[in-house]
């Protein structure tokens, strides 16, 4: 008999008692923590108190407008189904799960534990290495900026703002072919084994010349985000971890996402690999080897954060740039940057990538949609279309990176939780 898939939707209908996800409609209702899928509709604010001290250590959730108490039932549901099957299968020690539109979270889900040595249940203020969520947290946000204020151009070539790199075939690169991954530079050199510095990192970079002309074919390379790194730093003459910090995630009210976060943090983060680099577990220092070596901030990888600060960035997405009165980014410049480049190529954004069928995106979320995914297991999509954003963030690479087992929790979520709110397949 052939066994079936873990996360597939005919076993994600069944009822558990492995905690309770906290929702959120406008008759404040949540589910209940010791009676299993049974909603308790809340009154006081006691009671709505004791959602996040009992079900998950999620926190208090006010209500977001527009979604009715039957809708937010079957997304608590779907989420919990989805996570309590991906921990019976060891896909991760923990998880925290979102689910929101513009207007605030509607519902927040964390399971399992931070690490076999440390129990605590992951909630909404766990730090995570976002790994390659720093292409489009922190490096695409900053571009989106400098061409929003038109001292970047998309289709200017990038040695125009980075002369420093002199690698044959660097000149026909456009900031465009670096954002949509079509630059013909390679997929990744092994800049921590090749150097032993950060400058000497650096050095390496700009003597990487693209290995195939650009705009032809797509190729996912961290090696354009390390670039697009510098390129921020010399454009803005800030270096990259206080321009985010500045720029985007302090008015944004992000303030538990950083680069290189605190010693005191380290209760708060999630563990990573036992890394056989490094010989020892990794937790609160960047996973990304080349991140390591370039000195814990890269365009690439490096960046930190919750999932409490990751809802708001993508309720400001959802809101053309704008959040709580402050704007971020410019209007048409999101647009820009969220729209398909050349489906010839491939069908990303720049920076982000867009549903292909066969992504994280799942089949439920619109051609509009577009989201991204990192190493250690974390994803984020938005879709403007439907109106909501689905957030996972994980520690699937503790204690090996070589559990693969994330990328059916991350379709599984996605349509299950757009399938909640009522959304028949994407188009």
């Amino acid at each position: 008999m052939t066994r079936p898939a873990p996360y597939h939707s005919a076993l994600l209908s069944g009822r558990t008692g492995h905690g309770a996800a906290c929702t959120n409609a406008p008759n404040r209702i949540f589910l209940k923590r010791g009676t299993p899928w049974m909603l308790a509709l809340v009154s006081g604010a006691s009671m709505l108190a004791g959602c996040a001290r009992h079900a998950n250590g999620s926190r208090e959730l006010p209500p977001v407008r527009g979604i009715a108490r039957a809708q937010a039932q079957r997304l608590g549901d779907s989420v919990r189904a989805v996570l309590t099957r991906a921990i019976a299968d060891s896909a991760f020690p923990g998880a925290y799960a979102a689910v929101g539109t513009a207007d605030g979270v509607i519902v927040e889900y964390g399971v399992g534990q931070l690490d076999v040595a440390d129990r605590s249940r992951p909630s909404a203020t766990t730090i995570w290495d976002l790994a390659s969520l720093t292409k489009v947290i922190g490096t695409t946000s900053a571009m989106i900026q400098l061409v929003g204020s038109g001292r970047v151009a998309l289709d200017s070539p990038v040695v125009r703002y980075l002369p420093a790199w002199k690698a044959p075939g660097a000149e026909r690169i456009t900031v465009r072919h670096l954002l949509s991954h079509s630059s013909g530079m390679p997929a990744w050199r092994a800049l921590y084994k090749e150097a032993a510095t950060p400058e000497e990192a650096e050095q390496q970079l700009f003597a990487t010349s693209p290995d195939t002309v650009p705009g032809v074919r797509y190729v996912y390379s961290d090696l354009g985000f390390i670039l697009l790194g510098k390129l921020v730093e010399r454009v803005s003459g800030e270096r990259l971890a206080p321009y985010d910090s500045a720029h985007v995630f302090g008015p944004l009210g992000m303030t538990d996402t950083r680069y290189l976060p605190s010693a005191a943090l380290l209760p708060r983060i999630a563990p990573t690999e036992e890394d056989p680099w490094r010989q020892r577990k990794v937790r609160g220092e960047v996973h990304d080897e080349n991140a390591v070596r370039l000195g814990g901030v890269s365009g690439h990888a490096g960046l930190f954060s919750t999932g409490q600060d990751l809802a708001r960035f993508a309720r400001m997405y959802l809101r053309h740039g704008t959040l709580d009165g402050v704007r971020v980014f410019d209007s048409a410049t999101v647009s820009t940057f969220t729209r398909m480049q050349d489906s010839t190529i491939s069908r990303r954004a720049l920076g982000w990538e867009t549903p292909t069928g066969g992504n994280s995106a799942g089949s439920r979320l619109t051609p509009l949609a577009f989201g991204h995914t990192g190493f250690t297991g974390t994803s984020l999509w938005m879709d403007p279309a439907r109106g909501v954003f689905v957030l996972l963030l994980t520690n699937r690479v503790n204690p090996t990176r070589e559990n693969r087992k994330i990328g059916g929790v991350r379709t599984a979520l996605a349509d299950a939780a757009v399938g909640a709110l009522g959304g028949s397949p994407g188009r």
